[in-house]
């Protein structure tokens, strides 16, 4: 009978500590935001132009056109965007002034709880795609101001499909267990110990940038890992260390070389291409110098994984690396040199570059099988472009030059199999390697 009365005291104190912790979750009073009613559909005044300003910077700070835009659309942030997520699409939201399919019936708190906290107009979780558990950093400045230049939007009338994901996903009730585990409802703090400089770029990469959306891996059911901006599979794509580790990390990058790669859209090395050219061409092209060196001290102070540098494969000994070597040779060399280091802000440098290098190979198949465009900058505009070469390649001899690629000019890295390659060909809908004397 103890025994009985011990176990339901555990529960009850359970299901209270349960309790608190939703409604600490959940709670929205610390929001600094004027309780007025005030839609985002009315219009505003010539005093409100500083504070709009203001806040297109911090919409682009935020890459909010990146995901809130469709795909070929002229109308941003009027919705439609199926984000790829492990358990389907989900459509962003048309976040327009639009009273009828935007948000222009939302008032300034109910902006604040949609972005900061993941909760809708009225009350439905959101899925976390959506990165407010990022954006909960987000000062309450910087959020008046977004919501300001946000007002500032034409209003496009434009119905975004519903999100229909598949049993279990589906149970938006379920996000109250997801933010339990993984939604820490608390504002940016700045570390004391560290310079004014490096806090405001912990405040941009934690927060508005959301950078470790895509560079920390997520477990089973979507949420961080411990290993911080370390790496992580997206899919067709692969977002890579960005720590100080030297070996798959920006480590061996100088701070000047990180700002240089983030305004550009290239450096000494590498190309941002897939995702991470749409970020550059879309957020961090326009950041200011000051902003982007303090982004780059944070993240090169971050200590990153321990991964280290194996033995290279060498063409002597392997017949894999052999085939790589003669497909590069008569596929690659003309853009990316014998010598694997490229033509500076075009073609990709495969030489000693950490990207490259990664415990994932899906960019490199991704990009030999699709091709690819680096990112369009205003300091780079014409960027580059490289052909697919699933029409033309094997899964072997794709496999094989990967492989090559990974194991020359200073890279070591494990082997592409040809299995990984047929996967990610299937992934990305491409078709089979084409008959000898076919037309591609």
């Amino acid at each position: 009978m103890n025994k009985i009365y011990i176990a339901g005291g555990v529960a009850i104190i359970a299901a209270l500590v349960a309790g608190v912790l939703l409604y600490q979750n959940g709670n929205t009073a610390a929001d600094n935001v004027a309780d007025n009613h005030i839609l985002m559909s009315q219009p505003l005044t010539a005093a409100d132009a500083d504070a709009v300003k203001r806040g297109h910077y911090i919409a682009v700070a935020g890459d909010c056109v990146a995901c809130h835009t469709a795909p070929e659309s002229k109308n941003a942030f009027a919705g439609g965007y199926a984000i790829s997520t492990p358990f389907g699409g989900i459509y962003a939201s048309n976040i327009t002034p639009d009273g009828e399919t935007g948000i222009g019936n939302w008032t300034e708190r109910d902006f604040y709880r949609a972005v900061r906290h993941g909760k809708g107009k009225d009350g439905e979780n959101l899925y976390p795609a959506m990165p407010y558990n990022a954006y909960i950093k987000v000062s309450d400045q910087d959020m008046h101001d977004l919501w300001m230049y946000m007002r500032s939007v034409k209003p496009v009338r434009s119905a975004v499909p519903e999100t229909s994901l598949p049993f279990p996903y589906n149970i938006r009730l379920a996000m109250m267990g997801w933010n339990l585990l993984f939604f820490d409802n608390k504002g940016f703090t700045a570390d004391a110990s560290q310079s004014a400089e490096w806090n405001r770029g912990a405040y941009l990469v934690e927060g508005l940038e959301h950078c470790a959306a895509c560079h920390t891996a997520k477990n089973i059911i979507g949420g961080d890992t411990s290993a911080y901006l370390q790496g992580s599979n997206l899919g067709e794509w692969y977002a890579p260390e960005i720590t100080r580790n030297r070996y798959t990390g920006i480590g061996s990058w100088s701070e000047d070389q990180v700002v240089e790669y983030l305004k550009l859209g290239s450096n000494h090395v590498a190309v941002a291409s897939g995702p991470m050219a749409e970020a550059v061409s879309n957020s961090t092209q326009h950041l200011t110098d000051q902003d982007l060196h303090a982004i780059a001290r944070y993240l090169q102070s971050q200590p990153g994984s321990d991964r280290q540098k194996p033995t290279p494969l060498s063409a002597a000994s392997s017949a894999q690396m052999k085939m790589g070597e003669n497909v590069y040779s008569i596929n690659c060399t003309a853009c990316h040199n014998s010598d694997g280091k490229g033509i500076p802000n075009l073609a990709a440098s495969l030489a000693d570059n950490p990207a490259i290098m990664g415990p994932d190979a899906s960019s490199i198949i991704t990009t030999v099988l699709q091709g690819g465009r680096g990112a369009v900058t205003k300091g780079n505009p014409t960027s580059g472009a490289m052909p697919g070469f699933a029409w033309k390649l094997s899964d072997e001899q794709a496999a094989a030059v990967a492989t090559y690629i990974r194991n020359s000019w200073g890279n070591a890295a494990p082997a592409v199999t040809a299995g990984q390659v047929a996967e990610k060909r299937s992934l990305l809908k491409l078709p089979a390697q084409m008959a000898e004397g076919a037309t591609p």
